[in-house]
């Protein structure tokens, strides 16, 4: 994995090649992440999504390729929102020094110093510090819990933010006010992503361009707008077969166009509902 300083992308990935054993679970994947941009990465359970998100991690070792990051001088250049929010946090940890972890480990700054930049970052991602401060994560709602992921990964100032199925097992109205969140930080603060999913749905609200992996091979990829309506593999129709649900497929809009939590409805079902809702 090597730095690229001077180019328009901070993500640049060619020809990745990734296997276990005998067995080839990427073959020959490229994907390009434009500074400031938001790249959706989509595919069905068995796709490669994970291991494509391992390898970029630096935790499963490429058999061939490259992977080249623009780290803007970041120390931990790519940092991970996971799938569950809860268990991805440390129980035993109050939010806000959770959300300061990555400048403790780091020794930046002073204990208040680290504190009040985690308290910043409460704010900016719509949790007041007043109330959450002192929150442990088991007492946080899944959309809570997200959000304090979310500071987390952003205070380490990380070139590229590499979100796992960020939103799946979050009600549904709680998903569009996470990838709200993600959409306003992406237009406020330059952030890039890496947004992966098995959701078209999904995607379509947070990402500019979508590429779409099957069986370790990307299939089809370009603007957003344009694959959803008019793909042109059949993967790529059978995925938005499985999404009946995906809002105004039909007619393109901006993607940076914030969601309605009320009306947007992801075709992915929830399993049920809080035992105790909380706000989120």
């Amino acid at each position: 994995m090597s730095d690229v300083a001077s180019t328009p992308d901070v993500l640049i990935v060619s020809n990745l090649v990734v296997g276990y054993g005998d067995r080839v679970v990427l073959d020959g994947v490229s994907i390009n992440v434009p500074k400031g941009g938001s790249v959706g990465l989509v595919g069905e359970s068995g796709s490669g999504k994970s291991t494509f998100a391992r390898t970029i991690l630096g935790l499963q070792k490429p058999r061939s390729g490259s992977i080249n990051i623009a780290s803007g001088g970041a120390d931990h250049p790519v940092q991970m929102v996971f799938q569950d929010p809860i268990s991805s946090l440390n129980p035993h940890r109050a939010a806000l020094d959770i959300v300061a972890e990555p400048l403790t480990i780091r020794g930046e700054g002073t204990m208040r110093q680290r504190r009040e930049s985690a308290r910043e970052l409460l704010s900016r991602v719509g949790l007041d510090p007043h109330r959450f401060a002192d929150a442990r994560p088991s007492t946080l709602s899944g959309g809570q819990a997200q959000r304090v992921a979310i500071a987390r990964a952003l205070i380490a100032r990380p070139a590229l933010l590499l979100c796992d199925e960020p939103v799946s097992s979050l009600d549904v109205s709680v998903q569009a006010r996470v990838l709200n969140l993600l959409a306003e930080l992406r237009d406020e603060i330059g952030l890039s992503m890496l947004f992966i999913s098995h959701d078209l749905a999904v995607v379509r609200m947070i990402a500019d361009s979508v590429a779409v992996l099957c069986e370790g091979q990307i299939v089809e990829s370009g603007d957003t707008e344009s694959v959803i309506s008019a793909p042109q593999h059949e993967y790529t129709r059978q995925l938005l077969e499985a999404a009946p649900r995906l809002p105004g497929a039909s007619r393109p809009a901006p993607t940076s166009t914030l969601i309605d939590p009320v009306n947007f409805s992801p075709p992915a079902p929830f399993a049920g509902p809080s035992p105790e809702p909380k706000d989120d």
